[in-house]
This record gives C-alpha cells, sequence and structure tokens, in this order.
C-alpha cells in the first residue's frame, strides 16, 4: 500500500486502496481544518457554489436531525446532499444524495482527483471526505446539502462553506474536552464558531448556561432569526409497534421509526430548520406533507437501532456521558421495570467511568470488549473498572457476548461506532 509521500501524480489506487490512503490520513492536520478546507475549495474551483447549505454542529444528535432534514428536503423534490461522519459499517454512508450511498466507482475517481493534486497542504481524512461530498454534490446537481460538523464548529473543516441557509446546534455536552475546552461554556462557544452573519439559528434545547452563550454568540455574528426547541411544546409522546409519535406546533401524532426520547428533540429542531428553509423558499403552504412524510421515512443506523427482536438485540453508538443519559433515560421509557445486559466497547479518552454509573441501575451485567483501535480501552480494564463500582463485569467473549442466555431478557450493545459497526457487519452477514 502506498503511504501518501509516495503517491504519484499518476495515482491509480482501487477503490479499496483509495479508501484506505484516505482512511490512514493523519486524524489532525498541521493547520485547523477550517484553514485547510478553504484552501482546498480555492484549488478545486468551489465546488459549492450554488449548493444551499443546512449547517449542523453539537454534540449529540447531529446524526439525526441530519437524517430527518434529508428526508423533509428529499420529499419536497430537492435533490439533497448529505455529509455526516462518522460511517458505522460502509465509508460510503458518509456521502449521500437522496439518500443514496456514493458509488464506489466515484469515491475511486474522485479520490484520485484528490490523491493526484499536488496541494503542498497535509488533509485529514475528514479534509478529504469533505470536498470528495462537495465534488459529488457539484456534479450530481445537488440543490441543497446537508453537512455535519466532524469536531468543533469555529475550526471545523466544514466551516469553510458560505454563510448557511439555516444554521443548527443540537444538545451540547461534554466531549472532546483536550480540543475543544474543559467547560460547557468554552464547548459551547466552539461549535458557535459556525455561525455566520445572515443565517437562521435553530437550537436544540440546552442547560442554561450553555443557551446564555450561545445567544451571545448568535447576536455578535448577526443571525438573522433564531428558534429554541422548548421541551415542553412536545407532547403526546407514546411508543407503539416499535415506533414513536408525538405532537410538536400542530403537527399532530407524528410518527418516527428512530426511537429514543432524544429523538423527540432532535425531530423538533429538524422541523423548525425545515420550516425555515421552506419558508426561505416560499414553500410554506406545501411543506406540512413534507415534514410529516420525512420525519416518518428518516432511518439512522446505529443509534438504538434493533437488530434483533428474538433474541432481543438493540445497539447504540451512546460513546460519551450525554449519549449515555439519553439511552439510560429512553430504555427506562421504552421498556418500564425492566434490567439489561450490557455490552460495552469504548475508546479509553472518553468519560467511561460516567457512562458505566448511569447505567448500573439498569444492568443485570455487562461484558467488556476490546475495539481493533490503537485508543480502544481494553476490556479487563473496563470490567475491572464496572465491579469496583459494584456491577457484574466480565470480559465478553465476541459475538456470543450479544444473545441474551435468558429467553426473554434483553441485550444492549453500545459505545464507540467502531463497535457498532462491528456488530452490524455481522449481522449483515
Amino acid at each position: 500500500m502506498p503511504m501518501m509521500e509516495e503517491l504519484s501524480l499518476q495515482y491509480r489506487g482501487t477503490y479499496e486502496e483509495t479508501v484506505a490512503i484516505i482512511q490512514e490520513s493523519r486524524r489532525f492536520g498541521n493547520l485547523f481544518g477550517v484553514e485547510i478546507s478553504t484552501r482546498m475549495l480555492e484549488i478545486f474551483q468551489h465546488p459549492e457554489r450554488g449548493i444551499k447549505v443546512i449547517h449542523i454542529a453539537g454534540t449529540n444528535g447531529k446524526g439525526s436531525v441530519s437524517a430527518f432534514l434529508c428526508e423533509m428536503l428529499k420529499e419536497a423534490g430537492y435533490q439533497t446532499g448529505m455529509f455526516v461522519s462518522p460511517h458505522v459499517v460502509d465509508f460510503r454512508e458518509r456521502i449521500r444524495v437522496n439518500g443514496r450511498m456514493i458509488g464506489k466507482e466515484d469515491v475511486t475517481r474522485i479520490g484520485r482527483r484528490l490523491l493526484e493534486q499536488e496541494m503542498n497542504l497535509s488533509p485529514t481524512m475528514f479534509d478529504y471526505c469533505f470536498l470528495m461530498a462537495l465534488l459529488y454534490f457539484h456534479e450530481q446537481n445537488c440543490d441543497v446539502a446537508v453537512i455535519e460538523t466532524g469536531l468543533g464548529g469555529r475550526r471545523d473543516s466544514t466551516n469553510a462553506l458560505p454563510t448557511p441557509a439555516v444554521s443548527v446546534i443540537t444538545n451540547i455536552g461534554y466531549d472532546h474536552m483536550e480540543i475543544l475546552g474543559h467547560s460547557l461554556e468554552e464547548i459551547a462557544r466552539e461549535k458557535a464558531g459556525i455561525l455566520k452573519k445572515g443565517t437562521r439559528l435553530i437550537l436544540g434545547s440546552q442547560p442554561k448556561e450553555v443557551r446564555k452563550v450561545l445567544l451571545e454568540e448568535a447576536k455578535r455574528a448577526g443571525v438573522s432569526s433564531i428558534q429554541v426547541v422548548d421541551p415542553r411544546e412536545i407532547t403526546d409522546r407514546k411508543y407503539r409497534g416499535g415506533r414513536q409519535f408525538f405532537t410538536f406546533r400542530g403537527y399532530e401524532q407524528l410518527s418516527m421509526s428512530l426511537l429514543g426520547t432524544h429523538q423527540y428533540e432532535n425531530a423538533a429542531a429538524a422541523i423548525l430548520a425545515a420550516r425555515e428553509f421552506f419558508a426561505a423558499e416560499q414553500k410554506e403552504t406545501t411543506m406540512n406533507s413534507y415534514i410529516r412524510q420525512g420525519i416518518a421515512r428518516a432511518r439512522w443506523r446505529g443509534r438504538m437501532e434493533v437488530l434483533s427482536e428474538h433474541p432481543f438485540l438493540m445497539v447504540d453508538g451512546a460513546h460519551n456521558r450525554n449519549g449515555v443519559a439519553a439511552l439510560g433515560d429512553s430504555l427506562r421509557t421504552l421498556f418500564p421495570g425492566e434490567r439489561f445486559h450490557f455490552v460495552m466497547g469504548v475508546m479509553a479518552d472518553k468519560d467511561y467511568e460516567e457512562m458505566v454509573e448511569l447505567l448500573l441501575p439498569l444492568a443485570l451485567d455487562f461484558k467488556t470488549v476490546t475495539l481493533e483501535s490503537d485508543r480502544s480501552l481494553k476490556a479487563k480494564d473496563l470490567a475491572a473498572c464496572i465491579r469496583a463500582k459494584g456491577g457484574r463485569a466480565e470480559e465478553g467473549n465476541f459475538p456470543d457476548c450479544l444473545i441474551a442466555k435468558v429467553k426473554g431478557e434483553k441485550t444492549i450493545a453500545f459505545g464507540s461506532l467502531y463497535f457498532i459497526g462491528e456488530i452490524e457487519r455481522l449481522y449483515e452477514k
């Protein structure tokens, strides 16, 4: 496999080789992502021009909000691009048009073009993926693109984009603190760095101190309008037949397949963002059906996804404190009074002790798994941590640990999306 510095200007690698080289690019660059992307967009003659953008930042919920929005826009007849990260199973999940993943031949062709180009930069994997997405959206004549930030906001590669039609900031919590800051206020300021003069802003519900910072930053940036999700407006919440139902701002008994109490607020944020976008496009009179159908049809892999009913297996990419808190609240609501077998695989740099404490009251036991990553927390160390906190835990024999030994008991596998991806691949086979 050729290393980056060994690539010739006539690189002709296969799809697998191209993806491998991109994925092996450094995780963090020698410049901020926004600086690298700004230069790359100039080199490739600004493929983003002519594409309206909905830009999404936050700690949790970005992917779900993106999925809801893309379905609504597609329902309205827009050629809609979506750029998200990370992928769960297939690299191509990151780049989609109207819900369809980018083709392997397109990844190979655009990837070759990127790798052949002399740029005098050191792009990261994320930088390459972001530009590949924009080049593909340009080729596909996309009208609008839903773009999710990778890390943070102000310095993120995606912040090289011009003023978005709508900006969304979802729930903010503690994550990547070594880069974004050690307080929620510091993290909020970094996330608010995506805000530009004239954009319309949708805020997910936030802790009081975070909301204060975000509103200050929005005013400073010159945001044209602000709407905030108020959970009290989300009523008639029900779980029935594997789907959730709710009412929000005049939309009665909306139905969605995405599970979890947190998805109500994600759906509400997407509804507000869609309403803002459709209003600017003068589609108010027809938007209600687009919104209803979009909420109903949205899917999002690896987020409280039931892979098997008998035996019951749910997977969830909850990999930080906020995500695990949402998982715990959702399990209490969906399956009141039940306790669960948890299978857990996380990275060592995550707040795994707090994650364990949140789920201990719901746990029959834990099985721990070491992931195939240098950053993985060792299964034996995680199991020892759980036992020290009073829980039952042992290293899991993967994949046998995914199946509950007692009929009727439920297994919940959670943690890093790398781990969830391993399980998804197993079930695909």
